[in-house]
Order: C-alpha cells, then sequence, then structure tokens
C-alpha cells in the first residue's frame, strides 16, 4: 500500500505535496510524538508553525 502512495506522489500533480513530519511534545508527560501530514508546498510553513 505504501508503494501505491509513493508512486502517485511522484507522477501528475502529485509533485505539489510534500510529506512533513513534525516532533510534538506532550503537555501531560512530556514525552515526543510525531505528527506527519500530506500537505501542499503552500501550506508546509503553516503546518510546521501551529501546535
Amino acid at each position: 500500500m505504501a508503494k501505491k502512495v509513493v508512486a502517485t506522489l511522484k507522477s501528475g500533480k502529485g509533485n505539489n505535496f510534500t510529506k512533513v513530519i513534525k516532533m510534538v511534545k506532550s503537555s501531560k508527560t512530556g514525552a515526543y510524538s510525531f505528527k506527519q501530514e500530506i500537505v501542499h508546498n503552500d501550506h508546509i510553513k503553516d503546518f510546521l508553525a501551529s501546535k
């Protein structure tokens, strides 16, 4: 299934999107977790700036 997603993103309009991974700190435990999302290239800074 992952191969299908990668192949779709490489061809056609998929070049306009980027997979972004952000490290988020939990307020309760203080532990870090990772939040990943496929975002349009114009909205990468907005995603990284949000909490």
